[in-house]
């Protein structure tokens, strides 16, 4: 590292640059990920809604 102390700041600053950019793209990615599962979660929530209704109707026609 320099004695200089501006660029001491400016090395400073590029390094947080780098830390903050490389936290950011790990956040895109977690969030798409995230996205991916809910979807599949939804879908699955769905198939699960769609055979409790048929459940009930089968049963309101046996009545």
């Amino acid at each position: 590292m320099s004695d200089d102390p501006l660029a001491a700041a400016v090395l400073r600053i590029e390094q947080a640059l780098s830390r903050i950019e490389h936290a950011a793209q790990a956040r895109v990615a977690a969030n798409r990920a995230m996205t991916t599962r809910h979807a599949a979660l939804r879908s699955r929530i769905g198939d699960a809604i769609g055979a409790l209704d048929a459940v009930i109707a089968r049963e309101a026609d046996a009545d």
